[in-house]
């Protein structure tokens, strides 16, 4: 998989937005998308559907202010961003996948935080579903 070097400009927060626990937010809930996870030995054969959840900040203040898309964070592209970045990949664990990808939203669409959750639905018989939760901050990038 290949790094982007180019890419959205940065989205700066006011002071008290910059914790996950105040400020507006942009949510993509339920992106499903197919790719090669799992450790099993059939598990590396097959593309297996995982259900992505994903929470940003934003100001959503300026951008109701000027009514442009240039002055928030463009969920449209950050959605095609994670499909494009997970079908390509083929991670053993979860907790890999989420993590990469988190630091994957930090580091190309210049956010503050991120929150990501990915569910992994009918990886457990009677469950409806599983997966890990995680929140990643600018300070979670490689230096």
């Amino acid at each position: 998989m290949s790094k982007v070097t180019s890419g959205p400009k940065t989205h700066t927060l006011p002071s008290s937005a910059s914790t996950p626990d105040k400020g507006d937010r942009i949510f993509l809930h339920g992106l499903a998308v197919e790719c090669i996870i799992g450790f099993i030995e059939w598990e590396r054969r097959i593309k297996q559907t995982i259900v992505l959840d994903v929470e940003m900040p934003v100001d959503c203040a300026r951008a109701a202010q000027s009514d442009d898309v240039n002055d928030t964070l463009d969920y449209k592209k950050v959605a095609k961003r994670l499909i494009a970045y997970v079908e390509a990949s083929e991670f053993k664990l979860v907790e890999t996948l989420a993590h990469r990808t988190a630091l994957l939203i930090l580091e190309e669409f210049g956010i503050e935080w991120v929150r990501l959750s990915i569910n992994k639905p009918g990886a457990i018989r009677h469950s409806k579903d599983v997966g890990v939760a995680v929140l990643r901050t600018r300070a979670d990038l490689p230096k």
